[in-house]
């Protein structure tokens, strides 16, 4: 083939490559690399059609070679690095980027990048650094800030990312995803109604951006006056949003009785609530029937990842993967059951893979408290109070599978300390305390605080969760407090401890714990009853403000479950109105909780175990109707010769 030839075939390639046709572009450039091995373009171009497509293992042997053909060429090594940060080889991919970089020192495109592989390996200081970078090479650079405001909203620092944001839409107003980021960082900063309004302004821009629209429900759950009705309706329209677009044929076998590959996808299979309540049923499920596939999908891992990686026949990571890459990945395991445990949370949301149907049976457990509003998804597994028989089914498009008392198994930390005594002797007065996240205090559970504290004379309040360092959230409650004549005297503060045994240390200074509502504690719960101190609930009518009811019947305390927000007050007042009841009731907590459901963990995993053979059961069986259904193909006869 002649220089001109291969020099017309590019041509034709780049053509069509700009115009979006990426088979007619790959024809060319695998033409040009015939007749031309080691031609850079072919090699370089034809990666990276492969990249674009999903195709991994073949763009990093096509860039790698390419790279190796020129190796002062910074884009082609940048894309290199990203197909390599894309299968995970990130300490390889960090190198190729900083190399970009250092060949041309004020390549934009390259240090942002460098700061994404970075954030991916929780290196953010450098990250950072990268970021600054470019703020100063490019200072009207839209999508620079953003990714710098994306990257300060994971070391908490919400004020300066929502800054980040600003800027960029003043480098370009039609820059809309600026617009989701200011949005996640007053999510971040639990503004919520501020967040719910500036999601609503991105999706009118941006309607089919799923993201988006998962991250508004769940900030909707942290709102006070929105109804059980409007909640479902606006989960069912992200499932028509989303719809069921079809997926290749699954190939697992429909046998009732066989071991089943059972996989859990989710970001928070780390030191996360998620992995607490998950790692006793993952350690007591029986191998002989369930094989289990983990799959990760948050940049970080630590040792408790390192623990559930140990309980798993496969372990996968897909944090950074694109949803085609890992919907291929997935297909290739070729799971019987996937188990969601997200729903519309996390930091990158796989919901849309779920509506391709990834696997025959897929179900929803654990990470989130509402339906998902997926008709692909099957089931949704939970317990008769937080979802009861009858009522709740009008508002989940799955199945609900109450498949246990309690739908939590609760895993206490091993090195958590030994209740304490009361602190009311001590102090000379009662402590109320809340350690849930402060998105889920809202003003109608300040304003019963406050009717709790005045009702208890010289009582105070402990509030402590992340994001309480901030001075405007502060602020923000001690103003509310105040409306109700409770002054700032009487609320404590406290910032995050190193670990979690520190964490537990400090309900040593409480007598009762408050939970929150609409939207309930239940990390911070168990961690307060297993601490010793009571826990006061009011249960309302939908699965969030429900859980605390599910865990306190689960451990024989019912009567700490108020039916409406009089009660509730009444209930916490009374349990400390009687300081040596209170006193017995902290010394036989733990005990009570070891005898429960919540910490029966053999049991709840045979409970969990038997639920989703059922579930795998109804898909055989409904497998097997299909087929019995379908038309015989009459063929025509073979005749002899």
């Amino acid at each position: 083939m002649t220089p001109q030839q291969i020099q017309a075939l590019l041509q034709q390639g780049v053509a069509h490559h700009r115009a979006g046709r990426l088979e007619e572009a790959l024809v060319c450039y695998r033409r040009v690399r015939s007749g031309a091995p080691k031609n850079f373009d072919g090699l370089h171009l034809g990666g990276l059609v492969a990249f674009q497509q999903g195709r991994l293992p073949e763009a990093i042997d096509l860039l790698g070679r390419a790279h190796r053909t020129s190796p002062r060429d910074p884009i082609c090594q940048m894309r290199y690095a990203l197909a390599l940060m894309a299968t995970q080889r990130t300490a390889e991919a960090e190198k190729h980027f900083r190399q970009a970089v250092k060949v041309k020192p004020d390549f934009v495109e390259g240090w942002e990048n460098l700061a994404t592989c970075l954030k991916i390996q929780d290196k953010l200081d450098d990250a950072i650094t990268c970021h600054e970078k470019v703020a100063v090479l490019q200072p009207d650079y839209a999508s620079g800030w953003y990714n710098f405001g994306l990257t300060l909203s994971f070391i908490g620092r919400y004020a300066d990312a929502l800054a980040c944001h600003d800027r960029s839409l003043a480098a370009d107003p039609n820059y809309t995803l600026a617009r989701f980021g200011r949005a996640q960082a007053l999510h971040q900063s639990h503004r919520m109604a501020e967040a719910v309004e500036a999601y609503d302004e991105f999706l009118a821009l941006e309607p089919s951006n799923h993201e988006a629209r998962s991250y508004r429900l769940f900030a909707l759950h942290s709102l006070d006056g929105v109804s059980r009705e409007q909640l479902f309706a606006d989960h069912v329209a992200y499932g028509r949003v989303v719809g069921s677009p079809p997926g290749p044929a699954l190939p697992n076998l429909a046998d009732s009785n066989r071991r089943l590959r059972v996989a859990f996808l989710s970001p928070d299979l780390r030191n996360h609530s998620v992995a607490f309540f998950i790692e006793p049923l993952l350690a007591k499920l029986d191998p002989a029937a369930f094989e289990i596939y983990l799959y990760h999908d948050h940049f970080r891992e630590d040792a408790f990842s390192t623990r559930l990686r140990s309980l798993a026949a496969v372990w996968r990571n897909f944090v950074g993967q694109p949803h085609s890459a890992v919907e291929a990945t997935i297909r290739g395991d070729a799971p019987d059951i996937l188990i969601d445990l997200a729903g519309h949370t996390g930091v990158t949301n796989r919901l849309p893979l779920f509506a391709r149907r990834l696997a025959p049976v897929q179900i929803t457990y654990l990470g989130y408290p509402n339906t998902t509003g997926l008709p692909a998804m099957d089931y949704r597994l939970t317990d008769a109070i937080a979802d009861p028989f009858g009522e709740a089914d009008h508002f989940a498009t799955e199945k609900l599978i109450r498949f246990s008392p309690v739908a939590w198994s609760y895993a206490p930390l091993p090195e958590a300390p030994e209740v304490a005594p009361s602190p009311f002797a001590a102090r000379g007065h009662v402590t109320f305390g809340c350690f849930n996240t402060p998105a889920k205090i809202t003003d109608s559970t300040l304003a019963l605080w406050a009717k709790i504290l005045v009702g208890v004379p010289g009582s105070t309040l402990r509030l402590k969760g992340a994001g309480l360092d901030k001075p405007a959230l502060r602020t923000h409650y001690l103003s509310q407090l105040s409306r109700f004549g409770v002054g700032s005297d009487r609320v404590e503060f406290m910032v995050r401890t190193a670990d979690t045994a520190s964490h537990l240390a400090c309900y040593h200074g409480v007598d009762v714990a408050l939970d929150t509502t609409p939207y309930n504690g239940t990390t911070t719960t168990c961690e307060a009853l297993w601490m010793g101190v009571p826990v006061v609930t009011v249960m309302g009518d939908r699965h969030m403000s429900r859980v605390g009811a599910s865990l306190l019947t689960a451990i024989g305390h019912p009567e700490w479950v108020a039916a409406s927000t009089d009660d509730y007050v009444a209930c916490a007042i009374g349990l400390v109105s009687h300081p040596e009841r209170l006193s017995r009731l902290r010394a036989g907590l733990r005990p009570e909780m070891q005898c429960s459901p919540l910490l029966d963990h053999v049991g709840q995993a045979a409970r969990f175990g038997l639920a989703i053979r059922e579930c795998w059961q109804e898909w055989c069986r409904k497998n097997r109707a299909e087929q019995a259904t379908t038309p015989a193909v009459e063929c025509e006869p073979v005749l002899s010769a």
